[in-house]
C-alpha cells in the first residue's frame, strides 16, 4: 500500500497561512454578505443596516467598475435579533461568474466578492480537518496540517484511567472501581481536553450520516468528496472513505468506554437531589453501560498543550444517556461498515446490542454533577436517546425487539416540529430527530406509508424553518427569541433537516434555506463576521481553546482554518467577557472574538460536525 506521505492530498491553506497571523483586522462594512463568495447560479442576498424607511437604490459593479445590475432594496424594517433597521438586497438574477464584484447603496459599499460556478470544497475539507487536529493520543503531524506550528506531540498517550474515587465538590466520596480502561484515541471535545460519550455520539452520527446519505442516494460527487484520498489524514490511502476513517477514530474511543462484563458499580438512580450534599448510590450490574466521560480532575490552565497536561484523568460513572448514545452510533456504524470492514461492523453491533440491553435494565441513571474539570452533559429526559438507539438498531438488524421499542416510543416518526410529540431542534440533548432521519433514509422493515410519514414530518419541519427565515432581517432559518450557547450549531443543525427535505422532494426552496444558514455563519450577520476561522475577510481568530491559544500566549498557534465558533449567546453569559454584556446586546450581537469568552467563542466537535454536513450537502447539490 502506498505511503500516506506520498498521497497528493494537501492540507487546506487558509488566509492566515498565506498572509501571516499578525495581519491587521479589516474594518466591518455596512453591507453584509457571505464573505467567501456566492454561487453564480444560486441565491444571492445581502443585508444593509440603514434607518431609511423607503427602498433605496442599489447597484452591482463588476471588477472594472461597470454597473451590471441594479434595483431597489426591500425594507425589512426593525429586526429584533440584530437590533437594527435593515434592508435586504436580492441580486440573484446576476449569474455571470467572476471576481471583484461590489454592491453599492449610496455611500455604502461592500468589499469585493466573487460569484463562483460552484463551491470549491475547501470549506468541507477544512471543517473535517478540525477533527484530525482534535485527536487524542497521537501526534498531529506537520504534513497533514496547514502550518508547521499546528503540529504537536501526542497528548494522553496512552489515555488509561480508572473510576473517579475522590471527594466531589459536594464532599461526597465516590467508591471507584476495580478496573482500568484504555480509552486512548478519540477527539478532545472542545476547548478543553475531556472526552465525552454523549457529545461524541451526535458528532460521529452526523459525520457518518453525511456519508450514508451519499451512499443510499447514490451521489457520486459527494462520495468522491468524502472518499479515500480526499482529506489530509494518515489513513487517506487505505481504501476506506476518509470521513469514515475520521469517525472511526472516535468510535474506537466510544467502544472502549463500555463497562466490562461482570462489573458492579455504585451509581445514583433516578432524578435525585442531593440531601445534605450527598446522593444515594446503589450497586448495579453495570456491564454494557458506557461511562459518561474520561476527563481531568480539574480544569487545565489555558493555554496547555495536550502533551503538557499533567492532571490525573478519571472515568466518571456510567449513565443511561451515554449508554444509549453508544448503542445508537455503534448500530449505525455496524450498518455502514458492514460492506467495508465486516469484523469491525460485527464488533460495533455486539457493543450496540449490549448497550441497549443495559440501558433498558437501567433506564434512569442520569448525569448529576458537578465534577470540576469537565463538562456535565446532563440530560433529564432520555426518551429521545432511547428512540434514536432503537431506530438505529432496527434499521441495522430488522429485529422485532427493536421494532417493539421503536413503536412504543412517543417520538415514533416525529421530527423537530411534527408528530405526536415533536422532538425539538437537533442538539446533543435532543437527538430524537436523528432516529427519524435514519428511518426516512436507510432501508428497513417499516411499511412504505410509515417511511412516507417520517419524510413528511421532516419536510414539515423544514417548511417551518423556511418560515423562520422569512421572519428574520438577516434571512436565516432560525428564530430566537434568545440565541443559546452554541447558536451557530443550532443554525447549522437545521440544515440537516432542510437538506433531507430537499433530497426527498427536489424542491429548491429547501436548499435555498440551507444556503441562507451558511451565508449567516460566513458573514451575513450584524457583526459582519465569518464565524469560521480562515474563511472570509473577518474570520474568527481567537477561540477558547487550550492549544490554539495565540491570543493568550504568543508561543501557542492561532487556530487552523475551518473551525466554527459557538457564536452569539444571549442566554448563558457566565464567562468574564460575556457577563459584562448582559442586557447590553441584542441576541445576534452577543459575541466577542476573545479566548476568554468560553460561552461565546469556544469550539466543539458537535458544532463542527453539522458544518461538515452542511458544507458537503451544498457542495453536492450545487447546480
Amino acid at each position: 500500500m502506498e505511503e500516506a506521505s506520498m498521497i497528493p492530498v494537501l492540507p487546506f491553506v487558509s488566509l492566515l497561512a498565506l498572509t501571516g497571523a499578525a495581519r491587521a483586522e479589516e474594518a466591518p462594512r455596512p453591507i453584509r454578505l457571505n464573505q467567501t463568495g456566492l454561487e453564480a447560479s444560486g441565491p444571492k442576498r445581502a443585508v444593509l443596516a440603514d434607518p431609511a424607511t423607503a427602498p433605496l437604490d442599489w447597484t452591482l459593479l463588476d471588477a472594472s467598475g461597470a454597473v451590471v445590475a441594479g434595483g431597489k432594496t426591500r425594507v425589512f424594517g426593525d429586526d429584533a435579533a440584530s437590533g437594527e433597521h435593515v434592508h435586504q438586497i436580492d441580486f440573484s438574477a446576476v449569474r455571470k461568474t467572476g471576481d471583484g464584484y461590489r454592491l453599492k447603496v449610496g455611500a455604502a459599499e461592500s468589499r469585493p466578492f466573487a460569484l463562483k460556478a460552484r463551491p470549491d470544497g475547501q470549506l468541507t475539507r477544512a471543517a473535517l480537518s478540525f477533527f484530525y487536529q482534535q485527536r487524542a493520543s497521537v501526534p498531529i503531524e506537520a504534513r497533514f496540517v496547514e502550518r508547521p506550528d499546528l503540529a504537536r506531540p501526542a497528548g494522553h498517550a496512552p489515555d488509561k484511567a480508572t473510576c473517579f474515587d475522590q471527594a466531589d465538590e459536594r464532599g461526597q466520596v465516590w467508591p471507584g472501581c476495580d478496573y482500568t480502561l484504555d480509552a486512548s484515541g478519540g477527539w478532545y471535545d472542545a476547548g478543553d481536553q475531556g472526552k465525552y460519550v454523549v457529545n461524541g455520539g451526535i458528532s460521529v452520527w452526523t459525520l457518518v450520516n453525511a456519508y450514508e446519505r451519499a451512499a443510499v442516494l447514490k451521489r457520486p460527487g459527494a462520495l468522491k468528496a468524502l472518499g479515500d484520498g480526499s482529506q489530509a489524514l494518515p489513513e487517506n490511502a487505505n481504501g476506506v472513505p476518509d470521513i469514515l476513517d475520521e469517525a472511526r477514530f472516535e468510535l474506537t474511543f466510544l467502544l472502549a468506554m463500555q463497562v466490562p462484563e461482570g462489573k458492579t458499580l455504585q451509581v445514583p438512580i433516578g432524578k435525585q437531589k442531593p440531601v445534605d450534599g450527598k446522593l444515594v448510590l446503589t450497586a448495579i450490574d453495570a456491564a454494557g453501560m458506557a461511562h459518561q466521560k474520561l476527563a481531568d480532575r480539574n480544569w487545565t490552565a489555558l493555554p496547555t498543550a495536550p502533551a503538557d497536561d499533567r492532571q490525573t484523568r478519571y472515568l466518571y460513572y456510567p449513565t443511561t444517556g451515554a449508554t444509549l448514545n453508544l448503542a445508537a452510533v455503534a448500530a449505525q456504524a455496524a450498518r455502514v461498515w458492514k460492506p467495508i470492514d465486516p469484523a469491525f461492523a460485527a464488533k460495533c453491533l455486539d457493543a450496540a446490542r449490549r448497550a441497549f440491553a443495559a440501558a433498558q435494565a437501567h433506564p434512569d441513571i442520569y448525569a448529576i454533577g458537578p465534577f470540576t474539570g469537565s463538562g456535565g452533559y446532563g440530560d433529564g429526559d432520555l426518551t429521545d436517546e432511547a428512540y434514536w438507539a432503537a431506530a438505529e438498531l432496527y434499521a441495522t438488524t430488522g429485529e422485532a425487539r427493536y421494532e417493539k421499542a421503536l413503536r412504543a416510543s412517543p417520538l415514533f416518526l416525529a421530527s423537530p416540529t411534527a408528530g405526536a410529540r415533536p422532538t425539538g431542534d437537533i442538539s446533543w440533548g435532543s437527538v430524537g430527530a436523528l432516529g427519524t432521519m435514519t428511518l426516512a433514509l436507510a432501508p428497513s422493515g417499516l411499511k412504505p406509508a410509515e417511511v412516507a410519514q417520517a419524510r413528511a414530518n421532516l419536510i414539515a419541519s423544514a417548511g417551518k424553518y423556511l418560515g423562520d427565515d422569512l421572519g428574520q432581517g438577516y434571512a436565516l432559518p432560525f428564530a430566537g427569541p434568545g440565541y443559546p450557547w452554541g447558536s451557530n450549531s443550532s443554525v447549522l443543525n437545521r440544515v440537516l433537516v432542510l437538506g433531507v427535505a430537499y433530497d426527498f422532494t427536489g424542491e429548491i426552496a429547501y436548499r435555498l434555506g440551507a444556503v441562507d444558514a451558511l451565508d449567516y455563519v460566513l458573514g451575513r450577520n450584524p457583526l459582519d463576521r465569518s464565524y469560521v476561522t480562515g474563511f472570509g475577510a473577518r474570520p474568527m481568530r481567537h477561540p477558547h481553546h487550550r492549544f490554539w491559544a495565540h491570543q493568550a500566549d504568543p508561543a501557542y498557534p492561532e487556530p487552523p482554518a475551518g473551525v466554527l465558533s459557538g457564536g452569539p449567546n444571549s442566554t448563558s453569559m457566565s464567562d468574564p467577557v460575556a457577563k459584562d454584556m448582559k442586557a447590553q446586546c441584542r441576541p445576534q450581537t452577543c459575541w466577542t472574538d476573545d479566548y476568554r469568552a468560553f460561552t461565546q467563542n469556544e469550539v466543539a466537535i458537535n458544532w463542527n460536525a453539522p458544518l461538515v454536513w452542511a458544507s458537503a450537502f451544498l457542495d453536492d447539490t450545487a447546480r
